[in-house]
C-alpha cells in the first residue's frame, strides 16, 4: 500500500491536481462552446476582447499568457470566422491591432449563459469558487514572479 505522505505519489502533487482539474474543466466547457462555434482558447481570447477591444497582439498575448506563435494562428482562425480583424497599426507598423467585428461583438450575447452553466456544474459554493479563484490567481502571480 502506498504511503499517503509520500511526496512522489501522483495524488500528492499540486501540479497534477491543477492539470487534471483543468482537463475536466475544459471537457465541461466543450459542449457549451461547440454551440457557439469556439474552442476553449478561442473563448478566452474572445472574453479578453469583449473586455478590451482594439488591443495589440502583444498586449493580448500578455493578458492570456500566450506567446505570439500560439496566438497568431488562433487569431487567424477567428478572423476567418468573421469575429475579428487584424490590421497593422498606422503609427507603428510592427504592431498588429485586433478589433472585434459586429459578428464578434454579437457573439458575446450567445456566450452570456456559459459562466452560470459552468458554475452550476462545478460543485462549489459561490464562496468556495471565489476563494479558489483568489488562491489560483495568487499562485499564478507567485509562479510568474
Amino acid at each position: 500500500m502506498a504511503d499517503a505522505e509520500d511526496p512522489l505519489l501522483l495524488d500528492n502533487q499540486l501540479c497534477f491536481a491543477l492539470y487534471s482539474a483543468s482537463l475536466q474543466m475544459t471537457k465541461l466547457y466543450k459542449p457549451l462552446l461547440d454551440e457557439i462555434g469556439l474552442t476553449y482558447p478561442q473563448y478566452v481570447t474572445m472574453l479578453s476582447l469583449w473586455e478590451t477591444d482594439g488591443v495589440t497582439v502583444g498586449a493580448l498575448g500578455e493578458r492570456l499568457f500566450l506567446d505570439s506563435g500560439t496566438l497568431t494562428p488562433l487569431l487567424k482562425r477567428l478572423e476567418v470566422a468573421g469575429l475579428l480583424t487584424r490590421t497593422r497599426n498606422a503609427e507603428d507598423e510592427r504592431q498588429v491591432l485586433i478589433r472585434l467585428t459586429p459578428k464578434g461583438r454579437a457573439l458575446k450575447q450567445k456566450a452570456a449563459c456559459i459562466p452560470a452553466a459552468i458554475g452550476v456544474r462545478g460543485g462549489l459554493t459561490v464562496q468556495e469558487f471565489l476563494t479558489l479563484r483568489k488562491t489560483l490567481k495568487k499562485l499564478r502571480a507567485a509562479l510568474a514572479a
